[in-house]
């Protein structure tokens, strides 16, 4: 079975992450095997990574677009790499790197190696990013602007969300699917739903 799997660190209402679902499309890999979610990359504990690796068999794929998709941290993608040979997949980085750990296939050392020092690169990137938001928020407060998130009212509820609430509403689908269909967690989907309801 040929899976893919896409993530970005914001919902959709700032990442579109349907072009990563499209390039993983135009890949051949069917649209009901593509896991997706938004989350950051930095976090170990993500669902839809955890379910993909639960399900896969040997023999299967995996294909994310960049390294960056997978983790963004040199430690989860050591500990990735590890449950690829254990559980005998192959983990696809589109156009650039194949780990293939499938029955009756090792480890390429070279293909590890280049694996990794992507890796070090999301890592790398990630850091520096992290570094000019602190910068950034520093001189703002020292302008006097006002930082935090700004609240969510009804009118900037996220596409998908409203796009499948009806179908919540009239009972077709359940929060399990909701939240699935519309890449959102259960405790933002609580939190659209009091709002979309009035509560």
């Amino acid at each position: 079975m040929e899976y893919g799997y896409a993530r970005c660190s914001t919902n959709e209402s700032k990442q579109d992450i349907n072009r990563q679902k499209r390039e993983l499309k135009n890949m051949g890999i069917k649209e009901d095997n593509i896991f997706f979610e938004y989350e950051s990359g930095t976090k170990d504990d993500r669902k839809e990574l955890n379910h993909l690796m639960q399900i896969a068999r040997p023999g299967d794929s995996i294909t994310s677009l960049e390294v960056s998709r997978l983790t963004r941290s040199t430690q989860k993608l050591c500990e990735i790499i590890k449950e690829v040979q254990d559980k005998q997949i192959k983990l696809v980085i589109a156009g650039s790197i194949t780990i293939d750990c499938s029955p009756g296939k090792e480890l390429d050392a070279i293909s590890k190696g280049m694996m990794l020092m992507w890796g070090v690169f999301a890592e790398l990137e990630r850091d520096i990013i992290t570094a000019r938001i602190k910068s950034g928020m520093i001189n703002a407060k020292a302008k006097g602007v006002k930082l935090g998130r700004p609240k969510t009212t009804i009118e900037t509820l996220p596409y998908n969300f409203l796009r499948y609430y009806p179908m919540f509403q009239n009972g077709s689908i359940n929060l399990s699917e909701l939240s699935r269909l519309s890449g959102i967690s259960r405790p933002t989907l609580y939190k659209y739903l009091k709002i979309v309801e009035g509560k």
